[in-house]
């Protein structure tokens, strides 16, 4: 082993376990007109985990429209942050890193002394136009929702992004000197006055990007539309925490945006989940998104938690990877460090799969999803298991799923742990048929698992089946003796939500219909 094999060696021998059985593979810096944030990730690049994510609020374009300057005492602050982050990175041995400087230091003239500041530390920074972080933001918002389609709005501290999307792929980009930052200039008399100057900005600066936005989804991205999301979720008691995929129609839109345009900043200030920070900057960002509803025209507001990052990771990626689910790809990786890997769970949700498929409210994706996430769950001490394994569904942040989504995995999860009375918010984010639907799921994998402790001879020396209106469990003679009074007792409940009688058979090895027990694709 050569010497810098060794303390390669080394460093990773230091930072066993520090992630929680995850290798940090990739980082980005982000040095924004806001903040400066390092992201470190590792999992799947198709649905990432982040390791690791901190900020320094620095505002290095707080000054730039007066000066058109960075301000050196956030110069020097966001320096602090970057030092920091360099230790960190090092200590960690991760060299595959990306630093992306976005509005604030292209626009700053000082802001080549800041990019060479950087270099000093090791980094090598990329300066990207208006253009490319609005495609940049769009290959996010694609990577999160497959195939989106309308126009993708990004906000931040010094500008704001538009570029329209079509089948996941960005088209026509703008960049308009409309950030959070900036938005106190265009304040007048009333909102009604600067909502209609910001309206001319967009209709000059933005006409071939949003050229096709009529009708169809805009798609919010940054952490004021974020912190505006949680603001709309607060005030429908919303079951849900995560941001990231709420919607609103194109009237609830209206109705949130005149309302924020209105709201004391104190107010909002002592609101929970709604930093200081984004108090100040709603107000003037709800007539922003009144400018742009009424130029727009969208179906609806999509928020984003996916953006400019997520499309450096995306991007990067190989397209079969690109072709991934990443509801599932991110399940599989998070299921598989709790003792329960994809190829388990796909053995598992094809023995299940005739007795229990998704039939008229979900597909086999979501089953499957559900199948690994119930499976995860048993690693959880029982004392706390189900409140936890129920929050993961509802509440963790997976990619490409809904709330009715959601609500039926947290019932599967619910129903492997013997829990059939479901939580009146889980009902009313599904509907009760579906809910039903996915109890059988849970009740399933349930016997499944039970049945031979996750074994996979279990599995392969029987079936379950229905025949003739009835639950039927069929298992080789040698192994009958897996069925117990347990058994019998899963099998009997599944059999009853299914509305069937049920059976267990015992037949030579040579009578068990061995070939497949079915298929379900991971």
């Amino acid at each position: 082993m050569t010497g810098s094999q060794t303390i390669r060696a080394r460093r990773r021998n230091d930072r066993d376990g520090v992630f929680a059985g995850s290798n940090p593979e990739r980082a980005i810096i982000d040095i924004g007109s806001n903040t400066v944030r390092l992201v470190i990730y590792g999992g799947s690049m198709r649905a990432p985990t982040v390791l690791l994510n901190e900020k320094v609020t620095a505002k290095l374009g707080r000054d730039i429209a007066e000066t058109g300057r960075l301000a050196d005492e956030a110069i020097e602050l966001a320096m602090r942050g970057l030092e920091r982050f360099a230790l960190l990175l090092a200590d960690h041995d991760i060299t595959d890193i990306e630093t992306v400087a976005t509005a604030a230091v292209r626009d700053a003239k000082n802001g080549g002394e800041f990019i060479a500041r950087l270099e000093e530390l090791g980094f090598q920074p990329q300066v990207i136009s208006g253009e490319v972080e609005a495609c940049l933001s769009a290959s996010g918002v694609a990577g999160a929702f497959p195939g989106a389609t309308g126009t993708v709005a990004d906000l931040g501290g010094g500008s704001l992004e538009l570029v329209d999307i079509a089948d996941g792929q960005p088209g026509e980009a703008t960049s308009l000197p409309l950030g959070t930052l900036r938005l106190p200039e265009y304040r007048d008399k009333s909102a009604s006055a600067m909502r209609k100057t910001l309206e001319n900005k967009i209709a000059k600066g933005a006409d071939k990007a949003t050229a096709n936005a009529k009708g169809k989804p805009l798609y919010l991205v940054g952490g004021t539309w974020r912190c505006m999301a949680v603001y709309a979720m607060q005030e429908r008691d919303h079951p849900l925490t995560d941001p990231h995929g709420f919607s609103l129609t194109y009237d609830e839109a209206v109705d949130l945006a005149k309302t924020l345009a209105k709201e004391d900043i104190d107010t909002l200030k002592s609101r929970e989940r709604i930093s200081s920070m984004r108090a100040e900057k709603l107000p003037d960002a709800a007539v922003l998104l009144q400018a742009l509803l009424s130029r727009l025209s969208p179906c609806g507001l999509v928020f984003s938690s996916w953006g400019l990052r997520e499309g450096l990771l995306y991007d990067r990626l190989p397209d079969q990877d690109k072709v991934q689910d990443p509801l599932l790809a991110g399940i599989a990786v998070f299921a598989a460090q709790r003792g329960a890997p994809a190829i388990l769970a796909t053995r598992v949700a094809a023995w299940t799969v005739e007795a229990a498929p998704a039939r008229e409210h979900g597909d086999e994706r979501l089953r499957l999803a559900a199948t690994m996430l119930s499976l995860a769950s048993m690693q959880i001490e029982p004392n706390i298991r189900l409140p936890q394994a129920i929050d993961w569904a509802l509440h963790k942040r997976w990619i490409a799923v809904g709330a009715k989504e959601r609500a039926m995995i947290a019932a599967a999860i619910a129903a492997n742990g013997n829990m059939l009375d479901v939580s009146d918010a889980i009902i009313e984010l599904a509907g009760k048929d579906a809910v039903d639907e996915a109890i059988c799921w849970g009740l399933a994998v349930r016997l499944a698992r039970r049945l031979g402790a996750r074994s996979q001879r279990s599995l392969q020396s029987s079936r379950l089946r229905v025949e003739n209106g009835t639950l039927v469990l069929r298992i080789t003679e040698k192994r009958a003796s897996l069925v117990g009074i347990p058994t019998e007792k899963d099998l009997k409940l599944l059999a009853g939500r299914l509305g069937l009688d049920w059976t267990v058979e015992t037949v030579p090895e040579s009578a068990l219909d061995l070939p497949a027990i079915g298929k379900v694709e991971a």
